[in-house]
């Protein structure tokens, strides 16, 4: 796990600006504090930041290939590179490391873009072609590793994160508004658009491929739900997945530095400790954190699976600084990020990085086997959706749900408004309204709001809604949810917190053979009725005691509403009434002062907007007013190693 970076002029004889360039690379120094690299040359400059995972002696980047023609930056793991490294071989190819990052630069040159079909793994990497110009960017199937770029009439620089990229002042940065709004809808910027504009992220799946003033941006993957095949039985589809999930471990547990395992008692994470206790020979290392609240501390339930596979087990109470965490979340995210489960996850990767490198996670069951509670309900509307006739949805219910008061000091049965607005309209647009905020023009300035000439977030659920390509209800959710919420909250949210210790996390439910194979099961054998994850609960019972399926799911969150009343008021006042408009200028200060009165007194539940907000003043604080760049020089209690700097001419590798 790493940190690149690059910049590539279209007039090919531009030098790159070497402070600069160091400063870009030096900005990614926690996803990499093991060693750092940067080659200059005419119209091109390629950094890398190193977490050394595999071939601790060996794979130092920028690396070249035999022939000086081909360079790569690369950040992620290809599990699969023994496996390809053999083929290759055959093919000719001589190695003189046992990297994967060797491995790119030769199945690059053997299979040129198709190369990315034959990689198992995560990942986002540049090549760079010295005879003929050529850049080659490309981001692994789901987006677990992140890639973003920017362009204008000279250049376009890549990196893996956003303050890379605004290590170069020359880059503007300027609002996008619509970006604006879909963060204070969505509690994320949804991709490809990021909070600025000219600046994008290359989406997962995708590949880029320049020349000079010449750009192709292609798609190589995607979630097919529209081959299901029906065939086997429940059983017979278990046991496919449980032979997918034992290969997918397998693979991540290739490594030359310590391993363990994020586990919080709940069935995902626990079915992944199980497998790795199958196939390792020492005990798994695994790590939790907990809560003084209850109802927000799962010790108890990690404890439980700990014992029954005899891991080394690890716990923490957590006691968090809600004030401090503020600011480093905000440095750590580049965008403004309003998931408060950022928090935890922030907390465990710290609490994980003392004891290992590399940790394995549960992460995407819930949307690869309509694990949420969300999808019980939106089929569970849209059965008696297709009951009621369009007309009287449209002219009764609809007008009855604009009329029904938002009440959240009621008891729950009588908080009937989202019930009925969803019901008014599609299935889709319901999913969207559960999943979005809609309180934000409460708080956003008139003139921003005016300025927006009616913008609707749902834009991209309508974009990914038209290539889902199949009509089954649930698989359409599940297809969004996998380009948009998986995407750009979930993977965002465990890449930045781990790489903020050097904490590289590898996922095995989202092994894309895992993601292949579910997309062709029918929609009945993951969510029936109430009943969530059929077939991987198959799979689980099989290594889980019972009491993990009969407890109660409780995500991974913490205690906001009471932050907001006590430990955090102070700081969060400060952020938001300090200036008018806030920092951003976005800000309606009535607005905000009257939802924050509400909260305080107990009239609704605003922490989560209230939280949005913070974060993105917060962030605003940071990235809008060109702060003093933050200066690492330890990670995880590692010296940051410096940076290694290469220079090379249009002829000739080294100068």
């Amino acid at each position: 796990m790493c940190g690149i970076v690059g910049v590539y002029y279209f007039d090919r004889e531009t030098v790159p600006d070497e402070d600069t360039f160091l400063d870009q690379v030096n900005s990614l120094v926690h996803r990499g504090p093991d060693d750092g690299g940067a080659l200059l040359g005419p119209g091109v400059a390629l950094g890398h930041r190193r977490l050394s995972i595999i071939d601790l002696g060996g794979g130092r980047q920028p690396m070249w290939d035999a022939e000086g023609r081909l360079a790569v930056v690369f950040n992620g793991e290809i599990y699969n590179y023994r496996e390809l490294k053999q083929e290759l071989e055959g093919h000719g190819y001589r190695f003189t490391s046992d990297s994967d990052t060797e491995t790119i630069l030769y199945a690059y040159r053997e299979w040129g873009e198709r190369c990315v079909d034959r990689f198992r793994g995560m990942f986002a990497f540049a090549v760079y072609d010295r005879k003929t110009g050529d850049l080659f960017l490309a981001r692994d199937r789901l987006g677990k590793k992140p890639l973003y770029v920017y362009r204008d009439a000279e250049r376009l620089i890549f990196a893996s994160e956003p303050k890379a990229i605004l290590a170069d002042r020359s880059v503007p940065r300027v609002l996008d508004p619509e970006a604006v709004t879909d963060f204070f809808a969505y509690n994320y910027v949804p991709g490809p658009r990021t909070m600025f504009q000219h600046m994008e992220k290359l989406p997962g799946g995708h590949y880029l491929f320049r020349n000079g003033g010449r750009e192709v941006t292609r798609a190589y993957w995607d979630v097919e739900f529209a081959s299901v095949d029906p065939g086997p039985d429940l059983e017979q589809r278990a046991l496919e997945l449980r032979a997918e999930l034992d290969e997918a471990v397998r693979l991540r547990l290739r490594s030359d530095v310590p391993l363990g395992a994020f586990l919080s008692g709940g069935i995902d994470s626990s079915l992944i400790v199980a497998l790795m206790a199958g196939q390792l020979e020492t005990p798994v290392k695994t790590h939790t954190i907990g809560f003084r609240e209850a109802a927000y501390d799962e010790r108890a339930y990690a404890r439980e699976t700990a014992a029954r596979f005899g891991t080394e087990h690890f716990e923490r109470e957590v006691s968090v600084d809600a004030t401090d965490v503020v600011g480093r979340l905000a440095w750590f995210y580049d965008e403004p990020f309003g998931d408060s489960s950022a928090v935890p996850t922030y907390y465990l990767s710290g609490a994980t990085r003392e004891r290992v490198t590399v940790a394995l996670s549960g992460d995407g069951g819930d949307e690869t086997f309509a694990g949420y509670r969300r999808y019980v309900f939106a089929m569970l509307e849209d059965r008696v959706r297709g009951r009621v006739p369009e007309i009287l949805r449209r002219g009764i219910v609809g007008p009855l749900a604009r009329a029904y008061p938002k009440a959240d000091y009621l008891p729950q049965f009588l908080r009937a408004k989202a019930t009925l607005t969803n019901l008014s309209v599609s299935h889709e647009r319901a999913y969207f309204l559960s999943l979005t905020q809609k309180s934000y023009p409460r708080f956003l300035a008139p003139d921003f709001l005016r300025g927006q000439r009616g913008y609707d977030p749902y834009v991209h659920f309508e974009r990914h809604l038209g290539r889902a390509g199949t009509d089954d209800p649930l698989a359409r959710l599940q297809y969004v949810d996998f380009k948009m919420y998986l995407a750009d909250d979930i993977l965002v949210k465990v890449d930045r917190a781990s790489m903020a210790h050097a904490l590289e996390v590898r996922v095995p439910i989202l092994d894309h053979r895992v993601i292949e194979l579910a997309a062709r099961m029918p929609s009945s054998m993951k969510l029936a009725g109430r009943e969530t994850k059929l077939v991987l609960k198959k799979v689980a019972a099989k290594l889980l005691p019972a009491s993990t399926f009969q407890r109660k799911k409780m995500g991974f969150s913490i205690p906001l509403p009471e932050w907001f009343r006590s430990g955090l008021k102070a700081r969060a006042e400060e952020i938001y009434f300090a200036e008018s408009g806030g920092r951003s200028g976005v800000l309606d200060g009535p607005g905000l002062r009257r939802i924050w009165k509400e909260h305080q007194l107990g009239f609704a539940n605003h922490a989560t907007a209230l939280w949005s907000i913070l974060m993105f003043e917060g962030w605003a604080r940071q990235f809008l007013t060109r702060a003093p760049p933050v200066r690492l020089t330890k990670v995880a209690g590692v010296e940051v190693a410096p940076t290694r700097v290469e220079r090379v001419s249009a002829r000739s590798r080294a100068v």
